[in-house]
């Protein structure tokens, strides 16, 4: 049997910075559990752990950005996937601007997705799913490559949060 872990990263999965707001107040963290779920209408979904310190502007705000990265900005994905947004402003220093609702765009992202929320979170297990409707988006660099969850090596430790075998 395949050390679950090991299998788990071969499941093609993007790497993002999700940004949120709630009024004046904004975070960003690493994302890489996020997917279209319907052509009609076009829908995303993102999981979210309801404990970290972006979930309820997320929820309060109604709305999130998805910033895609290319395959050289993996300190993007760790600067936004390492710290607390609750111990540090991690948009100090990054180059960014608000979306139509205040979540923050980043400008060195490879392309990027507005979305408003349609439903409330729905509880799945450690984590909450949110479905959202995009609203507006721009490819910024069109021959970038998206960097991938495989691409990101043990960067968010989640090797000790897999069981050892299914």
């Amino acid at each position: 049997m395949a050390d679950v872990a090991d299998l788990f990263r071969r499941l093609t999965a993007g790497v993002h910075v999700v940004g949120v707001a709630d009024g004046g107040r904004r975070n960003a963290f690493t994302a890489a559990w996020i997917m279209q779920v319907s052509f009609d209408p076009l829908l995303l979904a993102l999981s979210v752990n309801p404990g970290h310190a972006s979930h309820p502007l997320l929820v309060r705000g109604g709305g999130f950005t998805v910033n895609v990265l290319s395959r050289d900005q993996l300190r993007l994905a760790r600067h936004f996937g390492l710290e607390s947004g609750r111990d540090t402003d991690k948009l100090a220093g990054v180059p960014w601007r608000p979306a139509r609702h205040g979540a923050p765009i980043l400008m060195e992202a490879i392309a990027w997705i507005e979305c408003r929320l349609t439903v409330q979170p729905i509880r799945a297990g450690d984590h909450e799913i949110v479905i959202a409707s995009p609203i507006a988006g721009e490819i910024l660099s069109p021959e970038a490559v998206p960097l991938t969850y495989a691409d990101t090596g043990e960067l968010d430790g989640s090797r000790e949060l897999y069981p050892p075998s299914l």
